[in-house]
């Protein structure tokens, strides 16, 4: 069931999806991505860390439109470290006393030199986004170094909302998530796949090509009802669409420094 929810203020879309009895699912326009809301009975929770820029999108649609406080916000899920999925994760915890799940994986994403540089280039690329969508220049700085309350195994359920479970779909980065509704078989996969001009590509970066297949061979088979992306809102992907993302999916890592250099050897080498 879709409807649309009272706007809010920027009028910003809301769609509504009633999960069941006592869940409903909204989605709101984010600065450069979706944000999946999900409301079990009077108890929130968010499927992804968003942008530091959707903060006031997300505290305004709490107050204003669910008429819920703050506090409602129980729990925040990051899916991975980029900009538009970890940014808003420590404010929130700060402004409303949640706690914020993230993968059960060592380490920090953006460890050492090379992590701050990726870390201000992510940055860079999630502003570029949003100013090619008309959004603007924001400040979409965070901290790179999560500091969850919440480390998730995988196939692990969601503390306090037991109908979401944790499932490691890797490649992206080395942590990523889905989250998976088990009482409907909706899946959120984040970055998993996107949409450009109607066809699914696989995401940039791409480091672990590996876990990558292996991370569609396991959506494909879990055969959801419905596939929620961070960029494309909800998607039903068939047999060939699965089949165009496993040929496009590159058989070496795609990370930054290696399309620089791939950009430097052609202007180099251009005759």
């Amino acid at each position: 069931m879709t409807t649309n929810a009272p706007a809010i203020e920027n009028a910003v879309h809301v769609s509504t999806k009633v999960l069941s009895k006592h869940t409903t699912l909204f989605e709101l326009a984010g600065y450069i991505q979706s944000i999946y809301l999900v409301k079990q009975g009077d108890e929130l929770l968010l499927l992804d860390g968003c942008c530091r820029a959707d903060i006031k999108v997300i505290r305004e649609f709490i107050e204003h439109t669910l008429m819920l406080p703050l506090s409602a916000l129980k729990l925040v899920v990051v899916t991975h470290m980029h900009p538009d999925h970890a940014g808003a994760a420590h404010k929130l915890r700060k402004l409303t006393g949640c706690q914020i799940a993230a993968a059960n994986v060592d380490g920090h994403w953006y460890s050492g030199l090379d992590g701050k540089l990726m870390h201000l280039t992510d940055i860079a690329l999630a502003n570029w986004v949003g100013q090619r969508k008309g959004k603007g220049k924001r400040n979409l700085w965070y901290n790179p170094k999560l500091s969850p309350d919440i480390k998730l195994d995988d196939g692990q359920p969601l503390p306090g909302f037991g109908d979401w479970q944790a499932l490691f779909t890797q490649g992206h980065t080395d942590r990523d998530l889905s989250l998976y509704h088990q009482p409907t078989g909706k899946v959120y996969v984040a970055d998993l796949m996107v949409t450009v001009k109607g066809r699914f590509i696989p995401p940039f970066p791409l480091f672990y090509p590996n876990r990558y297949q292996a991370s569609l061979h396991r959506i494909k088979d879990l055969s959801p009802s419905g596939i929620m992306l961070a960029h494309g809102g909800e998607v039903h992907p068939d047999d060939d669409d699965y089949q165009h993302l496993f040929e496009r999916a590159p058989k070496v890592p795609l990370t930054h420094w290696r399309s620089v250099k791939i950009k430097l050897k052609k202007v180099l080498f251009a005759r």
